[in-house]
């Protein structure tokens, strides 16, 4: 059986000298943006920035993994700037990275992105941030609350990090600030309120916490820990295909435009991979689990005797 993190090349491992498609994409998401602070209306122009907002945080996450020049600097020149706000490029680039460790995916302490607890911290938690991460764990909670509980840890986890000398952590956020002031300059100087573009931003980090939700389960074996979520609708074009997501893990450097045709034609295989952990759409996710958790806080394979 073939595990999670494949060796098999593929001829489209490499992003080509160029990829249009993508930068293309970007040029399409920064001139969406800049209709919609400098020159839509009203509630058009609030729709228009979270949906650019969205495709500017999938954007990103291509250019982590390479895209679209064989250029990182050139690449992440598109980026750099996050008009999204809360999350320094430089530090979702490091954390995300890291999360590939698919070895890890899930541990409480390894994976950067897990929301999973250890038993013996939940066990110590106060009862009312209990309440807040049980709510979390369902899809309508994980919109809701999802992105503030998200930044507040990010953050504390960052200032740890940066008051125990970690340089590239501070570096992050040195870089990020200035790009967070010039984005908000803009705003104020265009007709749109601050507090309308706020809004968007943090209404933004729910849609993709529609994508980050069950992207990952606790399981015994690290390749069953990846979903497939078959959706080819909206959703799916806002998180650029991210949906096929063991194929991604798998072929991190393969470009989103190509994941749905790479998981069509070897469907078989990665469901044989991923222990079958699939979604037919996220129609189907939403009515499992917009109200219901879909599993423990705490880690359901870690034991709370340690």
């Amino acid at each position: 059986m073939p595990s999670h993190r494949s060796s098999r090349r593929l001829p489209f491992d490499r992003p080509l000298q160029v990829e249009w498609i993508t930068l293309g994409l970007w040029v399409a998401v920064s001139g969406l943006w800049m209709s919609a602070v400098f020159v839509l209306p009203g509630l058009w122009a609030w729709a228009a920035l979270v949906f650019a907002l969205v495709l500017h945080a999938s954007l990103s996450h291509e250019v982590l993994h390479g895209h679209p020049f064989p250029s990182r600097r050139l690449s992440e020149a598109l980026v750099l700037v996050n008009p999204g706000l809360f999350v320094p490029y430089l530090r979702f680039r490091d954390t995300h990275l890291a999360h590939h460790q698919d070895a890890n995916l899930t541990d409480p302490y390894d994976d950067p992105e897990t929301n999973y607890v250890d038993p013996v911290v939940w066990a110590e938690l106060p009862r009312a941030v209990q309440a807040v991460l049980a709510l979390n764990n369902t899809l309508a909670g994980r919109m809701l609350v999802g992105p503030l509980a998200a930044q507040v840890s990010f953050m504390r986890d960052d200032c740890r990090a940066i008051r125990a000398g970690d340089r590239q952590a501070l570096k992050g956020w040195l870089v990020h600030v200035p790009g967070v002031v010039l984005i908000l300059a803009a705003v104020w100087a265009s007709p749109m309120p601050v507090w309308m573009y706020l809004t968007a931003c943090y209404v933004s980090v729910s849609v993709l916490k529609i994508r980050t939700f069950l992207e990952h389960q606790a399981h015994a074996r690290a390749r069953g820990r990846t979903v497939i979520v078959e959706d080819r609708g909206p959703l799916a074009f806002l998180f650029l295909n991210n949906n096929f997501h063991v194929v991604h893990h798998m072929h991190p450097r393969v470009p989103w435009y190509r994941l749905p045709a790479l998981y069509r034609t070897n469907r078989d295989r990665y469901l044989s991979c991923n222990e079958g952990y699939r979604y037919g759409s996220y129609a189907e996710v939403f009515k499992r689990h917009f109200l219901w958790a879909k599993d423990p806080v705490p880690h359901p394979l870690w034991s709370s005797d340690r």
